[in-house]
This record gives C-alpha cells, structure tokens and sequence, in this order.
C-alpha cells in the first residue's frame, strides 16, 4: 500500500502541475486575442477572377495592425444633432447673413440695398448667375406682394429662399437594408476634404439610428487612412474591413461588401482613396472600384464630400467626379464660419444632386442631414 503521506505529496505536484499549465494557456489564447482588434476585419483574397485584377498575397491581406484600447462611445440622437446644427448654421453665415437683415430691415429696399445683396451673394460663392437670379425672383416676389413692414418682407425672403435652397431634391439617405442584402454606400472626393473623417462621422450617425453598420477602408494609398477609420470604428463597436497599404482597394471593397452580406449588417459604408480629379488614372480606378463593389448588388449611395472653404474649386470638383461614378449626394464638410454657404444651391443647380448632409465644427457627431429650412432659419436668424 502507498503510504498516505506519500499520496497526499504527489496529489499536491500533480495540482501544481495542472495550475502552472491552465496559466501557460491563458497566457497564449490572451496574447493571441488581443493581437488583432475584434473590429478590424482584415480583407481576403477573393477567388473570383472576374471581380479582382489580381488576388491580395497574405502580407497584403494582413497588413500591419496593432491592437489599440479605445473606450467605445454613445453616438448623439439625431434629434440632439439637428438642433445643435441649426444653431451653428445661424452662428456661422457671418456677412451673408447680417446682410440678409439689413436687406429686409424697412418697410422699403433701395437699389442700392439689392445691389449688395447681390454682391454678398457672389463673394457666398452662390455665382454671378445664380446670385442675379435669386435677386430678381426676390425682387419679384416683392413687389407682387402687398408688403409694408419689414417683418413681411423678412418672411417673403425667407420663404422664396427655402424654395431655392430646397430645390425639390429628394435628400433621402439611401442606407436601409434591403431584403436580402446590405445597402452599399460609397464616399469619394479629394484629399484634404474630410472624406474618411466624415465616413467615420456618418457611421456614428447610422449607429445612432440603431443600424448595423460595417467600414471598409479601400483607400489602401494612405496606411494613415485605414488607422484612422478603425479608430472610428473601436469608438463604435463597427467592424472595419481593411488591406494593407497598396494593396488593390477594388478588392477589399469587394470584400466588405462580401462581409456586409456575411455578418447581415444594414449598410456597408466604404472609404475610397482621396484621389486629385486632375490624374485621369487614379479616376478611372475609381471606376473600377465602384463596378466591383455593386458586383453583389447595387451600390445604393455615392457621397461625394466636398470642403465648403474651397467654394467655386469644389465645383470643378464635383462636376469630374460625377462624370466618373454616379454621384447621388453631396456632403459639404467644413461649413463653419469661414466657409461659403452658397457653394450648396450652386451645386445642387449644376449637377442636379441635392445636399445630402453637412458638417459643421471638429466634433464627432457634428454631421446631419441638410434641410433647407433649418438652413435657411439659420441664416437669417
């Protein structure tokens, strides 16, 4: 018989034993865990030829991607987002706005008085045509009425103004699933507009609305780009599909798309690279990448984002892109005090494509949809 003494020895070893394994263990599944961020998604190979010019090797599909500790956040209520935009809106139309008011401050407007509105719309950005139009619709408008205080004509401007900001553009949101797959949005335009922050900024939104949303970071030009839409993505808890940097962005956005249909998510929102609406080249692969991503269904949106400071450079911008891909909707970034709130009619009267959302100020949630008459409150608050 083994001795008791003895027993209870080797029972504690083997005890000791089992501890030190179960701790090596955790050890290694943690250190694998936290390799790579539950959110990053990193884009695979696909095997359909038709699809991709060339398949991702797995260096490319892997890229570099550490682990980052973001504390996720509540998106602000669409509510609280409109509210605190029109009050920006009345803040940040400074000169355009203050003569707006002088305009319509009396019982009668001087010649003189119309002509700097006139002016004032021009240097807005609005353009010499469109700023003579609305001056004599506004002109018209006045006297076919019996105004005879400044509070009536105060309202009549406001009034035809709404109508031309409004334009009859439908400015629905393309980004409700749809019965058997995501809805697919893609956001273009030039470097230094905002695109991947506003990208970042429209899945916070979505968020809001308690849809489910996926990133896909196909401007694989900019490794900065991707880190900058993951992070996005961690502060929301949406996944993000990602290449390494230079590896085809036609296919990872295949790829999110493939993932969207996967995971069943709402919308899948993909980042394209920033490109110069000079180089020919870079836009015929934004072709290409618009092609393949509506390889699996439609792409429902094409938001082109646009820099309000830039003004009547952005409309250059604009008409080049929307000969490229099929721009649904504008979003003007950057509308604070500085920018020129008249670029949004000459836009929408050149290409035929409404304003769609706007942003105002460096805060995560402040983007919105546009509305004309929040806008136009604003500005003649």
């Amino acid at each position: 018989m083994i001795d008791s003494g003895l027993a209870i020895y080797v029972a504690i070893a083997v005890a000791l034993v089992i501890a030190v394994l179960v701790f090596v263990l955790a050890r290694k599944s943690g250190s694998k865990a936290n390799g790579v961020p539950a959110s990053v998604i990193p884009a695979k190979a696909s095997a359909n030829a038709e699809v991709i010019s060339r398949d991702l090797t797995d260096n490319e599909i892997l890229g570099t991607i550490e682990s980052k500790s973001i504390p996720m956040d509540i998106p602000e209520s669409m509510e609280g987002r409109k509210l605190k935009l029109r009050e920006r809106l009345g803040r940040s139309q400074g000169s355009l706005g203050q003569v707006f008011k002088q305009t319509f401050s009396g019982s009668t407007i001087s010649e003189d008085a119309w002509q700097d509105l006139e002016d004032t719309l021009i240097m807005a950005d609005l353009g010499v045509t469109a700023a003579a139009g609305i001056v004599e619709t506004l002109k018209n408008a006045v006297k076919k009425s019996s105004a005879s205080s400044a509070q009536d004509l105060h309202e009549i401007a406001k009034s035809e103004l709404i109508k031309l900001v409004d334009g009859g553009f439908d400015r629905t949101l393309h980004t409700d699933r749809h019965a058997d797959r995501p809805a697919v949005v893609l956001t273009v335009g030039v470097n230094g507009t905002g695109k991947t922050t506003t990208t970042g900024k429209l899945a916070r939104m979505l968020s809001a609305q308690d849809k489910d949303v996926l990133l896909g970071a196909a401007d694989t030009f900019r490794a900065a780009a991707a880190e900058q839409l993951t992070t996005w993505g961690d502060r929301v808890g949406v996944p993000v599909v990602r290449g390494a940097e230079g590896s085809d962005p036609a296919s990872v956005a295949f790829e999110s798309v493939t993932a969207g249909l996967e995971q069943e998510v709402d919308v899948v929102l993909i980042d394209t690279a920033g490109r110069l609406h000079t180089k020919q080249g870079l836009m015929d692969e934004l072709g290409k990448v618009y092609r393949v991503a509506g390889k699996l269904g439609a792409v429902d949106e094409v938001l082109l984002v646009i820099d309000a400071t830039t003004g009547q450079n952005g409309l250059t911008q604009a008409k080049v892109f929307s000969e490229v891909v099929p721009v649904t909707g504008v979003v003007l970034s950057k509308l604070d005090g500085t920018a020129k709130g008249g670029i949004i009619v000459a836009i929408q009267e050149a290409l035929g494509v409404p304003v769609k959302l706007v942003g105002l100020g460096e805060g995560p949630d402040d983007l919105a949809p546009f509305d004309a008459v929040d806008f136009v409150s604003g500005l003649l608050m």
